[in-house]
């Protein structure tokens, strides 16, 4: 076992032979849009991510699926289904089946399992003092979700936080490969300060963010925080930040989105100055929605909060 639990890394790795080892991880989640499915293709982009956050690709996977028998008809179940294989099927993982279980409320994700070069494994572990912070996706699905299911985003925010949640991060793999990237996570539902924090630890590092170079997805995200529009996953994160990070005069809406619970968010690297311009190139090619340096790895600071606000 290369990878485990240990380092709250994205998925755990275990060695084949002297070169390759298997990446596995499992995701679900419950609808969070109505249509079904985009439900599918956010839910299977969410758990297809872990793979290539960790420098692999993904080569099958298995579906996990629940619902109340009596109010989910079959061909609601199926248009789900055709959503995961279609975003499966759009980085070449072959679904090979799965398993379903009555549940009081609809679930749906991937159990996948990937393949990567033990020599370009990006983890949590791997950051270095001097790394620049790159983040590939703007920040607020958590809130936009929130809105949605309150009626109150509108249509152009609906439609963009889908096709953003859609948007699989298959730069992960392409940027290992090509050895640009040595640690690397994605930002799902402990926000983008909860990952970070579990990178710092991992690597022994600590962190220095702007939070004004942080991209959020759209003006809107800034208004529903203003009129209380927030999850409770959000809430806790920022709750949980009390001991190990120094706000500043970082404001109180300005927390909420770096605190933001994602779905299907974009991946954080950790990106040797010297091949920033190079990760900035490959990132643009893939058509990732985001290219924002928004902080640096510093030495670990043995009395101070593990991650500062610059801003």
């Amino acid at each position: 076992m290369l990878v485990s639990s240990k380092t709250f890394d994205d998925a755990g790795v275990y060695r084949l032979d002297r070169h390759r080892a298997l990446v596995q991880t499992v995701d679900f989640f419950t609808p969070i849009v109505d249509d079904p499915f985009s439900y599918g293709q956010i839910a299977a982009a969410n758990s297809l991510s872990d793979i290539f956050a960790m420098g692999g690709r993904p080569l099958t996977a298995l579906n996990i699926v629940g619902f109340p028998a009596d109010l989910v008809p079959p061909r609601v179940v199926c248009s789900i289904l055709r959503g995961g294989l279609a975003k499966a099927a759009e980085v070449g993982c072959v679904i090979i089946g799965g398993h379903s279980i009555r549940n009081p409320e609809p679930i749906y994700g991937l159990a996948v399992t990937g393949v990567v070069d033990v020599r370009r494994l990006t983890t949590n572990a791997n950051a270095r003092p001097g790394d620049l912070l790159v983040l590939t996706k703007p920040l607020g699905t958590g809130i936009a979700a929130t809105a949605i299911k309150r009626g109150i985003a509108s249509r152009a925010l609906r439609k963009k936080v889908v096709d953003l949640m859609s948007k699989i991060n298959i730069a992960g793999a392409d940027l290992a490969e090509l050895r640009l990237v040595r640690a690397a996570t994605d930002i799902t539902g402990y926000g983008l300060i909860g990952h970070l924090v579990s990178l710092c630890r991992a690597s022994r590092v600590s962190a220095d963010i702007d939070p004004d170079a942080v991209p959020m997805i759209s003006q809107e995200i800034g208004d529903l925080i203003e009129r209380g529009c927030v999850p409770e996953g959000s809430r806790q994160n920022l709750n949980a930040t009390t001991v190990v990070v120094d706000w500043g005069k970082t404001d109180e809406a300005r927390r909420i989105l770096l605190t933001d619970a994602q779905t299907s968010g974009g991946l954080l690297l950790c990106v040797a100055e010297a091949k920033l311009e190079n990760v900035l190139r490959v990132l643009r090619k893939t058509g990732t929605p985001s290219a924002a340096v928004i902080g640096r790895i510093v030495p670990r600071r043995r009395r101070g909060p593990l991650i500062c606000m610059t801003g």
